[in-house]
């Protein structure tokens, strides 16, 4: 069985639909399950629905509508009868999210958030599903809550691997192409979880591994895997085959075309992962395997930004020990810090962050009754693999650096 994944950006409008249709047609359709997240934007979205929800009702129901006209436009591009099946559906749904946040009583925005945001795949796998199906091309229609389970840990929820084991093995055709949801997933009371942002590749991994499939297929916006972020850097390389430990190592650092939990379940069984681009189908995009080395060897650039550098020390110029390391990992824990950088000397600990959950204003207060803090907010970091001394002046001909550390394979620069 083959997996093939689509991003929102390849599904934004009615000609990605019908672009995916065609990759379908070119490649064959039986034996394959697609995994499709939500449409362009609309993650986003529906989180300002949920930010609207708790704290800008005189606007909820204007951003919900925004989120429908949306999809609507999108439906009365592909289907000619306005009487078609999919509308009576497309209503239900917006229905079931007006009623959801209607009776809603809990005041937990991670809960609400997992419940809202679901829709948006929803809404895309519905509509492609019928659309598949208006073209002549059989579809089955999958929930990837009912088969995907885990525990409570809304917005970033870790997987219940031998239940969605069994669940997926006893509940999918092999024989047929199936379509389900990326990113989204329930817990034991049937309530909606998601598996982080740019959790649908992590999705697809997860069905490949349970289903031993022949390989997995990102469809991106991008010839492949790229040695750098075209948004950020000019003229990136397109890296023709990496290895699963190279890949792992630049999803570590952040590399966002591919989600860092998504490479372990396929190294496990060994299912090549392949990154095309839907706007180039023929191309050869990247192919990741076993024991590959990189090609081309050159550096690969990672950018991670609005990051807080925090710089510790002890309050009696004491040395940063052991038990002193332990409790600031702990209170970082305990704040749902992320942690990307760390460095210690004798007398100091710097550490970077990313404050997901907009927490550092508490973590300060609380790290400041044991040490010294020096906080630089809305910092940079970037990483290099196989760097050499040219691509790191690139860097620094137009930053200030904060702070430097290096192995033989990787430098990473925290600047601002």
């Amino acid at each position: 069985m083959k997996i093939y994944k689509f991003g929102g950006a390849s599904v934004k409008d009615a000609e990605g639909v019908k672009n995916l249709v065609t990759i379908l047609n070119h490649l064959g359709q039986q034996h394959t399950l697609i995994v499709v997240s939500a449409m362009g934007k609309t993650t986003n979205s529906l989180e300002l629905v949920v930010k609207n929800y708790f704290d800008n009702k005189e606007d909820l129901q204007y951003s919900i509508n925004e989120v429908f006209n949306f999809h609507n436009k999108i439906l009365h591009n592909l289907f000619k009868e306005d009487n078609h099946q999919i509308f009576s559906e497309f209503h239900e749904i917006f229905e079931n999210l007006r009623i959801f946040l209607k009776r809603n009583k809990s005041p937990d925005y991670s809960f609400v958030y997992d419940q809202v945001v679901s829709f948006g795949e929803i809404l895309s796998t519905k509509i492609i599903n019928s659309y598949l199906n208006y073209s002549s091309i059989p579809c089955n229609w999958v929930d990837a809550r009912i088969l995907i389970k885990t525990d409570s840990k809304y917005r970033d929820a870790n997987l219940n691997w031998e239940l969605t084991k069994t669940s997926i093995y006893n509940n999918i055709n092999t024989k047929l192409l199936n379509i389900t949801q990326g990113f989204i997933a329930s817990d034991a009371n049937n309530f909606s979880t998601t598996l982080g942002r740019e959790g649908s590749d992590y999705t697809a991994a997860i069905f490949a591994y349970c289903l031993n499939a022949e390989s997995v297929t990102i469809w991106k916006d991008v010839p492949g895997v790229l040695n750098a972020d075209p948004r950020v850097f000019k003229k990136p390389q397109l890296l023709n085959k990496i290895s699963y430990t190279e890949a792992i190592e630049l999803a570590f650092y952040g590399a966002s075309v591919i989600h860092p939990k998504t490479l372990q379940p396929l190294q496990k069984k060994e299912i090549p992962l392949y990154v095309k681009s839907f706007l180039n189908p023929s191309g050869k995009g990247t192919a990741i395997s076993r024991g590959t080395k990189i090609d081309p060897l050159i550096p690969c650039f990672i950018v991670q930004r609005n990051l807080n550098l925090l710089k510790l020390s002890s309050l009696d110029f004491s040395f940063i020990v052991e038990d002193n390391i332990r409790d600031i990992f702990q209170i970082l824990h305990e704040n749902k810090m992320k942690v990307d950088l760390i460095q210690n000397s004798a007398i100091s600990f710097s550490v970077c962050i990313y404050d997901k959950y907009s927490r550092l204003k508490e973590l300060l207060s609380i790290l400041k009754a044991t040490f010294k803090v020096e906080c630089t907010e809305n910092v940079s970091l970037f990483t290099i693999r196989h760097f050499n001394e040219h691509s790191s002046n690139e860097i620094l001909k137009n930053n200030k650096l904060l702070l430097e550390q290096r192995t033989n394979e990787t430098l990473q620069l925290v600047v601002s």
